[in-house]
């Protein structure tokens, strides 16, 4: 191997999500989340945003209309993450979730950001979570990122959402 490095400034662009309804996963994405519509692709595609950018989600039912959730116990995606810019946007949304009456699956503080987990109507994984600042970010004596995972504060959390 050579020592290609992928460049910094790298983002993941968006994740397409194979669904097998696409009005329900419209109405959770859109409706309980408030993600933005940008395009139908025709009935069985949906692409969705935050902020206007052309698509951070895109839905599709092309091989999937009418099925179950994929095997748990199998190769695939575990979860998308979803970052919020700031932990008052994180606390917004948990209200938001736990006022709708929503099944959370988790909850954690990792050191470098907090997190909820969730599940979309067709059992795809979601990691709602905001970044602490870096330089709260733990490290081992060695200066290495040290994450963990721990009990979160939810509510102190939930106090910005007010």
């Amino acid at each position: 191997m050579d020592n290609y490095k992928i460049p910094a400034q790298t983002r993941i662009g968006h994740v397409h999500l194979k669904v097998s309804d696409l009005q329900r996963s419209l109405d959770f994405y859109c409706g309980l989340l408030g993600f933005e519509l940008m395009q139908m692709y025709g009935n069985d595609a949906a692409f969705i945003s935050a902020g206007g950018y052309h698509h951070h989600i895109g839905l599709n039912t092309w091989q999937s209309k009418g099925s179950g959730p994929a095997p748990t116990q199998a190769p695939g995606l575990f979860h998308t993450a979803i970052l919020y810019p700031e932990r008052k946007d994180l606390a917004q949304i948990v209200k938001r979730l736990i006022d709708a009456g929503y099944h959370l699956t988790g909850a954690a503080d990792h050191g470098v950001s907090e997190a909820i987990y969730l599940d979309d109507p067709d059992m795809n994984g979601i990691e709602l979570y905001w970044d602490k600042p870096k330089t709260e970010w733990p490290r081992n004596e060695d200066g290495e990122l040290d994450m963990y995972t721990r009990h979160l504060d939810m509510n102190g959390l939930l106090a910005l959402a007010q």
